[in-house]
C-alpha cells in the first residue's frame, strides 16, 4: 500500500539519505536531504538530490545581507573591523562578548538596545543562560543571535541618513537594499510570492541550492561582481574567517571549523537545516539543506563536502573528520552511538 505521507509530499522520497545516525551497532534514525557545489560561474561541480527547488536559506545568508552594511561605507565610518564585520554576519550564542559588541555597535551609531525589532530570546549557550539568570537578569534584544545583523541594519541607516523605525519590514530601503544584493549574488528572483518572515523578523526568500552555492563561490572569491561588491564580499567572509568566535560561539560547528581552516574555509548554518560554505581558494560554494530541518544531519554534511573536496591528502580534511563522524554519549559520558555519512556522500565524494 502506498505511502500517504509520501505521496502527498514527493520531496520526502526524492532526496536520498546523507547522514546515518547510529545506536550501537544498528542505524537508529537518517537525515534526507540535497548538496549543491557549484562555481562563481554557475558551474555545477557536485550535486546530490534535489538542488533546484527553492528553499529559505534563513540565517545561512547573513553574509550576503550583510553587503550593504560593508558597501555603503558604514562599517568604516563607525570605526568598525573584523569583529563587529562577523558579528554583523553572526548566529552568536548570546554569550557576553557577543552581547557587548552588539550594544557597543549600537552606542556607535546613537542608538540603545531599544531601537531593535528582533525581539529577545535568551541565549542560546547554556552557560550564559545560568549566569544571567544567576544574576537576576532577563534577556534583552542584544541577547538574540540575529542581534549582530540586526546591529548592522540599524548603522546602515543611520549612515545613510534613513529612518531606522519598521527597519525589519517589507519595502524598508535597508531591506530592500538586502534584498538586491541578495538577487545579484544569486542570480535567483527575491519576489514577494517567495518570501515569509524570519524568526528575527526581517523578510526571507526560498532560493534554490544550485544558486545559493554559486552565490557563495561570487562571495568568496569576488567573481562575477562589480569591483566595489567583490571588494566588499571579499572582506566580509575574510572578517568571518578572521573572527569566527563572533560568528557564532563557544563550541559551535561554525567556529570550530572556521578556527580549523584557518583562513581557508567560510561556513554559516542557517535554520531548518540548511548550510552554506565556500572553499575561496577553490573558487567553490557549497550549500545543504537537510529534508528532516535537523542541524545534526547539515552540520555532519558540510563537514563531510569540505573534507572531500579539499582531498584526503589535505591536513584540514583530516582535523575536519570529528565533526564528519561525531560520537553521540549519554549523560554518563558512555559512547553510545555516532552519526556518519552515508553512501550518497561517501560514494559521491570518493
Amino acid at each position: 500500500m502506498a505511502n500517504p505521507v509520501l505521496a502527498a509530499n514527493p520531496i520526502l522520497a526524492a532526496n536520498p539519505v546523507l547522514v546515518e545516525v547510529t545506536r550501537g551497532k544498528i542505524i537508529e534514525s537518517h537525515h534526507r536531504g540535497a548538496v549543491a557545489v557549484f562555481d562563481a560561474d554557475g558551474k555545477a561541480v557536485l550535486e546530490i538530490g534535489d538542488t533546484g527547488r527553492p528553499v529559505f536559506p534563513r540565517s545561512a545568508v547573513k553574509a550576503i545581507q550583510a553587503l550593504p552594511f560593508v558597501e555603503s561605507g558604514a562599517a568604516d565610518a563607525f570605526g568598525f573591523g573584523d569583529r563587529e564585520i562577523a558579528l554583523a554576519c553572526a548566529s552568536h550564542s548570546g554569550e557576553p562578548e557577543h552581547v557587548a559588541l552588539a550594544l557597543s555597535m549600537l552606542e556607535r551609531a546613537g542608538l540603545g538596545e531599544e531601537a531593535y525589532e528582533c525581539g529577545a530570546h535568551w541565549p542560546t549557550q547554556q552557560e550564559a543562560t545560568v549566569k544571567l539568570a544567576q544574576g537576576g537578569g532577563a534577556p534583552g534584544a542584544a541577547h538574540n543571535n540575529c542581534s549582530g545583523k540586526h546591529a548592522g541594519f540599524l548603522c546602515t541607516c543611520r549612515h545613510m541618513g534613513i529612518d531606522h523605525k519598521g527597519y525589519v519590514a517589507h519595502g524598508h530601503a535597508v531591506q530592500e537594499a538586502v534584498r538586491e544584493a541578495m538577487e545579484a549574488v544569486t542570480g535567483a528572483a527575491h519576489s514577494t510570492d517567495l518570501s515569509g518572515t524570519d524568526g528575527c523578523s526581517i523578510p526571507t526568500y526560498a532560493v534554490p541550492l544550485e544558486s545559493l552555492a554559486s552565490g557563495f563561490a561570487r562571495l568568496a572569491t569576488g567573481n562575477g561582481l562589480g569591483p566595489e561588491r567583490a571588494r566588499a564580499a571579499r572582506r566580509i567572509i575574510a572578517a568571518c574567517m578572521a573572527e569566527p568566535f563572533f560568528v557564532a560561539g563557544t563550541k559551535r560547528a561554525d567556529t570550530v571549523m572556521m578556527q580549523m581552516g584557518k583562513g581557508r574555509i567560510f561556513t554559516k548554518i542557517g535554520a531548518e537545516g540548511v548550510y552554506c560554505a565556500a572553499i575561496p581558494e577553490r573558487g567553490l560554494g557549497i550549500a545543504v539543506k537537510c529534508d528532516d530541518g535537523a542541524a545534526r544531519g547539515a552540520e555532519v554534511t558540510v563537514a563531510a563536502v569540505l573534507a572531500g573536496l579539499l582531498g584526503k591528502d589535505d591536513p584540514l580534511a583530516a582535523e575536519l573528520d570529528g565533526l564528519v563522524r561525531p560520537t553521540l554519549r549519554n549523560w554518563r559520558g558512555i559512547e553510545v552511538g555516532g552519526l556518519r555519512p552515508a553512501a550518497a556522500l561517501t560514494e559521491t565524494m570518493a
